[in-house]
């Protein structure tokens, strides 16, 4: 299930469903909320989610960073960049709970009910939902949307891959028909779907001409949800402003939420210069990921004197993430699995942990890093079964060790991984003459460019670098600005990217789009490895049409190891918290959820905290 929110699997009945119990349901089936694990914690009726404050007074202003620039404000497709914070003028069918692990509850849509075969889910639509010109939201747009957004975005089109069709089945009612009865996951992925107006994209402009719903435009679009766009600055900032009757306002999943009247996203071509408008107060939150300056770079005066506040904040689950250099399996070597060993065995987390990172990270192991899904030991049980039907087609280690990274934290360490790294070297057709490791059959050299948009990662590279050149590896380091990199890397122009997955406590059909063999040539796919193999293809599926909750985590925890011991990136670095510093004009609830930080979604201006900082700069 995609980590855009934390969704789960419903509790229905039927026999297809029986597995996760039971939900609220009305005589005909219909269900207000669903949930993977038993009960949904919210009764039917409920007032407002717990970590809330219904009382939040509104008002005030956010200012959020962010770098790069953008290029559109139609967020729907994979054409140009397009701006941040777009999700928020769009509701969808049904929205998730942040306190609980996999569960969500109806938005749009009033109730869902699922055929008891699984074959299809239908929602029923709320009479009051509406777009922000007042036009009633109906079965209608929903159909466009889907069918429009299966048609015009890979992700959509691989995530939506098995709903064969979306028809009306009802005066408010829609119904999606799947291909198939074992896709469990199927009705509530659908309530991911962010509906979009069909009256304004198949309209015309303030021109009088088309719209054309496939190309960048920097005219603001259409939304229903709880904000609007109020001013656009291309390439610069996009504020956003809270729609004071915003239809959903008054709905127990919004109370207490979207208190903040206007949210501005500046954009900074530099983080440096970026973190230098945070200390002058230009923007009103920083997300610090790196650890020097964590440590070293917090001694101004507005620390001191505690108008900006450090915190760090520790959800139950902010792992499930696996980051790293990612190579590029469609371009050799790296179709290679011994060259692509080699660079993971050269990697010096070690010492770039203790010289640049405080020795305050860790490098990932799983796939699945830090929840329930990950691999651990030999596999056993129904896990070995499935790998054992495919053992002809896996790695042979999956069976006789459990993947843990190299360590290189001693130079001795160091020194043995590298001469593995150029035994692999050897076999795979290379040898070292001289300082320089080339290609046997052509005499080329092996180059290597590692391709970057983000100036700070520059020194964890350069420290990779160093090692590789030890074994004749010639890796340059390519920095670019964000929109030449999201180009190349939607081009699939690249040997390797610092990139990653995020992963949920429910993974499903989202593992088509990030590792499946469809998706590997798909430009602006999440497969940037372009991984397409045939047990990695059958592993997804079996995750996907898992009976019970017990089979997926043992098709999950063998594709763990499958992706892990094919070593399709040399894993990097990841920290288990999340390090902010904000300037201290808001204030949020005594509980915060388990899920989330949730700023500034359920925060709100705080008039007194805000005359204590002071005004903000012009």
């Amino acid at each position: 299930m995609a980590r855009r929110g934390l969704f789960g699997i419903v509790a229905a009945a039927g026999v297809a469903l029986a597995a996760f119990g039971a939900t609220a349901q009305d005589d005909g089936g219909w269900l207000y909320g669903i949930s993977q694990f038993g009960q949904l914690k919210y009764p039917e009726g409920f007032a407002h989610f717990d970590y809330v404050n219904p009382d939040a007074p509104t008002g005030g202003i956010v200012r959020l960073g962010t770098r790069g620039d953008f290029d559109t404000l139609n967020g729907n497709t994979p054409d140009g960049a397009a701006a941040a914070g777009l999700g928020i003028l769009y509701d969808t069918l049904m929205t998730s709970s942040a306190d609980e692990a996999l569960s969500q509850y109806g938005l749009l849509a009033e109730a869902m009910r699922i055929a008891p075969d699984n074959s299809s889910v239908t929602f029923r639509l709320r009479p009051e939902a509406r777009w922000h010109d007042g036009v009633p939201i109906t079965v209608e747009d929903v159909i466009w949307t889907f069918d429009t957004l299966k048609a015009e975005n890979p992700f959509i089109a691989d995530y939506y891959a098995e709903v064969v069709s979306a028809t009306q089945t009802g005066e408010r009612e829609v119904t999606f028909t799947f291909a198939g009865t074992e896709n469990r996951e199927l009705p509530i992925i659908m309530g991911q779907l962010s509906i979009l107006p069909k009256h304004y994209w198949t309209g015309t402009d303030a021109a009088g001409n088309p719209r054309v719903f496939n190309a960048p435009t920097l005219e603001p679009p259409l939304g229903s949800g709880p904000y609007r766009i109020a001013a656009v600055d291309p390439g610069r900032s996009i504020t956003y402003e809270r729609v004071p009757d915003y239809w959903g306002a008054d709905l127990n999943v919004n109370v207490g939420q979207n208190n903040i009247d206007v949210i501005r996203y500046e954009y900074f071509l530099d983080e440096t210069v970026m973190f230098e408008a945070f200390k002058a107060d230009q923007i009103d939150i920083w997300d610090e990921y790196i650890s020097r300056r964590w440590v070293n770079e917090y001694n101004f005066p507005a620390v001191a004197d505690g108008r900006i506040i450090m915190e760090r904040y520790e959800p139950q689950v902010i792992s499930g993430n696996m980051l790293g250099y990612v190579f590029n399996l469609r371009r050799a070597p790296f179709d290679d699995i011994r060259v692509r060993k080699a660079f993971t065995l050269a990697y010096p987390f070690e010492t770039v942990n203790r010289d640049l990172f405080y020795d305050q990270y860790y490098r990932p192991n799983s796939y699945f890093e830090g929840i329930d899904l990950e691999a651990d030991g030999l596999p056993q049980g129904r896990e070995l079964e499935i790998l054992e039907g495919l053992r002809d087609i896996v790695p042979p280690e999956v069976f006789t060790a459990d993947y843990t990274n190299p360590v290189n934290d001693t130079p001795e360490a160091l020194r043995e991984n590298l001469r593995q790294a150029l035994a692999l070297l050897t076999e795979a057709g290379f040898e070292l003459r001289g300082t320089r490791l080339v290609n046997v059959a052509t005499g080329e050299p092996l180059v290597v460019e590692w391709l970057n948009s983000q100036p700070t990662l520059e020194a964890q590279a350069l420290r990779y670098q160093e090692e590789l050149a030890k074994i004749g590896i010639q890796f340059q380091i390519r920095t670019v600005d964000s929109a030449q990199y999201t180009n190349r890397v939607r081009s699939r122009d690249f040997d390797i990217i610092y990139q990653g997955w995020s992963q949920s406590l429910s993974p499903g059909n989202e593992l088509v789009a990030f590792f499946g063999s469809q998706s590997a040539n798909v430009d602006a796919s999440r497969n940037f490895a372009g991984i397409a193999d045939p047990a990695i293809d059958a592993l997804i599926e079996m995750i996907i049409n898992a009976p019970d909750r017990a089979e997926l985590e043992a098709a999950t925890r063998a594709l763990d190891r499958v992706l892990s011991w094919n070593y399709f990136l040399s894993p990097g670095w990841d920290f288990n918290a999340l390090r902010t510093a904000r300037w201290d004009r808001y204030s949020r609830p005594e509980v915060m959820p388990a899920y989330s930080y949730g700023f500034p979604t359920i925060w709100w201006w705080d008039e007194a905290k805000a005359a204590a900082v002071g005004p903000i700069p012009r």
